[in-house]
């Protein structure tokens, strides 16, 4: 199984990057920082000073329509900021 499943490129994220070189993944629910860490680093060739990490809790919702209640959810997940060292950067167009 894979640490990292996909990078998140928001607007947020992005000036991020630019500003404190730290960029954002989405990650395995299991994971830990030292496992994030080292995935990061063998998979883009950068050097990762510090890793937060948050868990999302999913999101339940109920709408009322014509035809009744309708419920659904969206799917918990694991985030990771990871920072890397200064001078260095991430480039997801090109990795993707």
């Amino acid at each position: 199984m894979s640490i990292i499943i996909k990078p998140i490129i928001t607007e947020k994220i992005t000036k991020e990057g630019e500003t404190f070189n730290r960029f954002g993944f989405v990650v395995a629910k299991t994971a830990n920082k030292i496992q994030i860490k080292n995935a990061v680093e063998s998979a883009y060739g950068v050097n990762v000073v510090a890793v937060n990490t948050m868990n999302y809790r999913a999101d339940r919702s109920v709408k009322y329509t014509k035809s009744g209640l309708i419920s659904g959810k969206t799917n918990a997940y694991k985030k990771a900021v990871v920072q890397v060292q200064e001078g260095e950067t991430i480039d997801f167009y090109n990795n993707i």
